[in-house]
């Protein structure tokens, strides 16, 4: 009996397994450009059929841009002195990147100093555009930051930003978006 068990187990199971294998090759699991293609315009075709604050909270929370992953990989440059607010620019950045860009700022003020800061949009871009206790400046016009002339951060729109704090380490930003208006679906809105 012993030697029914071994000889199956020895010549049997690898002889199966063998067999199995030979007729049913294991493919290569690479998808194809074609596949891929299918899937790109399946997700596509996902994202369209969303309403905008959906695809919106979407894309700010779970999915940044390739831009995005790429301006927040790069090293962070030295922090500069401030000094003459920066003039009001136009950017090629989209609105989600700017925003990005700006959460950036004030998580980099909040790392330097102990707590973001605090009060209206232009008492937080005065803090971050120097008027702190280093004097460092945490605006960067190269990342879509500008400044309107009353002294606050505007999206891209020339909107100001309304910066709401949740706590001393989190604060929400939000861009009345493309109709220029707060409090209405187009907004984009980041924590």
């Amino acid at each position: 009996m012993k030697n029914k068990i071994l000889t199956i187990i020895i010549f049997v199971f690898p002889l199966s397994l063998f067999i199995y294998f030979w007729l049913h090759p294991v493919r290569d699991q690479k998808p194809t450009k074609e596949d891929r293609a299918r899937e790109d315009a399946a997700i596509a075709e996902a994202i369209s059929t969303i309403s905008t604050q959906a695809n919106n909270a979407i894309t700010s929370s779970f999915a940044p841009s390739p831009q995005a992953v790429l301006i927040s990989a790069t090293p962070k440059a030295p922090v500069t002195p401030a000094g003459k607010p920066h003039p009001l620019e136009f950017t090629n950045f989209a609105p989600e990147i700017a925003l990005d860009n700006m959460r950036h700022a004030i998580n980099d003020y909040g790392s330097m100093f102990g707590g973001n800061p605090v009060g209206e949009n232009s008492e937080i871009t005065a803090q971050l555009n120097g008027q702190n206790p280093k004097h460092a400046n945490f605006i960067r016009p190269e990342a879509g930051m500008r400044i309107n002339d009353q002294g606050e951060l505007v999206d891209p729109w020339g909107t100001p930003y309304f910066f709401h704090q949740l706590s001393g380490h989190e604060t929400e930003i939000r861009s009345a978006g493309p109709d220029k208006t707060m409090w209405t679906e187009d907004d984009l809105i980041l924590k």
